[in-house]
């Protein structure tokens, strides 16, 4: 367990703030919404920016109290809750204010100002930003937003396809419109355009209007040269059956039984095909959809990465995910890829625990990482050496 000096001697950095004192109320309330938009932390206050421990008096740690308590009652909104401890180090007075990583994003000083940690600094939370911070607080989803898309760039004959198989009735014995109908389904929006869910699941010519909306897979010879590379857009349906078949075109296979050289003994896939298609399924649903970024599929030597834009929503952690908990961040598009039985997709929390389960049954090592420098989301699967 790291010890205050000990974290105090290493300097600043995302998590830890060094204030030697505040000279306002707002630069107080300001440090600590930093922290609350973006993953929490700690600030120190008494030591100075070189790691120089000069200490508070006692009429300071008051008046710092004072402060904690108007800043996130009254100057920060929504209300926050932080904890604060002093400290005796060297026989000087430190306090501790303690922020945890908010759950009602995005917190604002004076209802105007929005700030996020920038590695040990901080800055101005741009327009993307406060999108993402109320999409992780379920106040804001990207896929019900309007694309300015008009409702004509709906490919009608697969909607309609979708619609007599999911809800058992066509199109021509509808009582409303068929631009209501999108719009009940929040795939089109009163303006007479279509949502993003209704421009990904049942747009014409998705890879032209949103290109960055796509899977870019790479088959590497070895780190920096590659073998085969594919672009992949359309509609999310096809993007993930284009995605597996990419990944698995370039698997081996492997012998059923163990130490056989018969030409005729069974084979199967390195890794679970089942595992792949879920794994891809993930990554377009869940994907921050926020960010214009496509979604990667590198195969190595070695291993298969599934790269998706964002990290995990909200609170989660890699071990809650393992556990069949799940947040959704896009329901809409959620809600209708599970309707599709290609897809493998159910949408109920079962998928990652169903991918840990098969490939822990071929002894395929899989592991997730929420990659918080690059805000990415990362699933590998590592591949045998045969």
């Amino acid at each position: 367990m790291e010890t205050i000096t000990e974290a105090i001697k290493k300097g600043e950095d995302s998590s830890r703030q060094f204030k030697e004192k505040f000279a306002s109320i707002d630069k107080l309330a300001v440090e600590i919404t930093a922290f609350a938009n973006s993953n929490g932390g700690y600030i120190y206050i008494g030591v100075d920016d070189n790691s120089v421990i000069q200490g508070l008096s006692n009429q300071d740690i008051q008046r710092l109290n004072q402060w904690i308590y108007n800043a996130t009652s009254q100057k920060i909104e929504p209300p926050i809750f932080v904890q604060t401890q002093i400290v005796l180090i060297e026989d000087k007075k430190l306090m501790i204010i303690s922020v945890p990583k908010g759950i009602n994003k995005p917190y604002g000083v004076n209802k105007s100002e929005f700030w996020v940690k920038n590695g040990a600094d901080k800055r101005r939370a741009s327009r993307d930003e406060l999108f993402r911070l109320m999409q992780s607080s379920c106040t804001l989803y990207a896929d019900e937003m309007d694309t300015g898309i008009g409702i004509d760039s709906c490919d009608f004959f697969y909607f309609s396809e979708f619609y007599r198989i999911f809800f058992g009735e066509t199109l021509d014995n509808l009582t409303i419109s068929k631009e209501q109908l999108l719009e009940n389904l929040k795939l089109a929006t009163k303006n007479k355009h279509l949502t993003l869910a209704g421009l990904l699941l049942f747009g014409k010519d998705v890879e032209f209007v949103k290109p960055q909306f796509g899977i870019k897979c790479t088959y590497y010879l070895n780190e920096d040269e590659f073998l085969d590379k594919e672009d992949i857009g359309g509609k999310l349906l096809e993007q993930q059956k284009k995605g597996v078949d990419f990944v698995l075109r370039h698997l081996k296979r492997k012998p059923l039984e163990k130490d056989s050289n018969d030409f005729n003994t069974p084979t199967e896939l390195e890794i679970p095909a089942l595992a792949i298609k879920e794994a891809i399924a993930n990554a377009l649903v869940h994907r921050d959809y926020f960010i214009n970024s496509s979604i990667f599929i590198k195969i190595f030597n070695d291993r298969v990465e599934i790269i998706s834009a964002g990290l995990l929503p909200n609170t989660l952690t890699v071990d809650n995910i393992k556990l069949g908990i799940h947040i959704e961040r896009n329901p809409i598009i959620l809600s209708l890829m599970a309707k599709f039985p290609e897809t493998g997709y159910t949408g109920r929390g079962t998928g990652i625990p169903r991918m840990l389960r098969l490939c822990q049954e071929k002894q395929v090592p899989l592991s997730f990482i929420n990659d918080i420098n690059r805000n990415q989301f990362k699933v590998i699967f590592s591949r045998s050496t045969i």
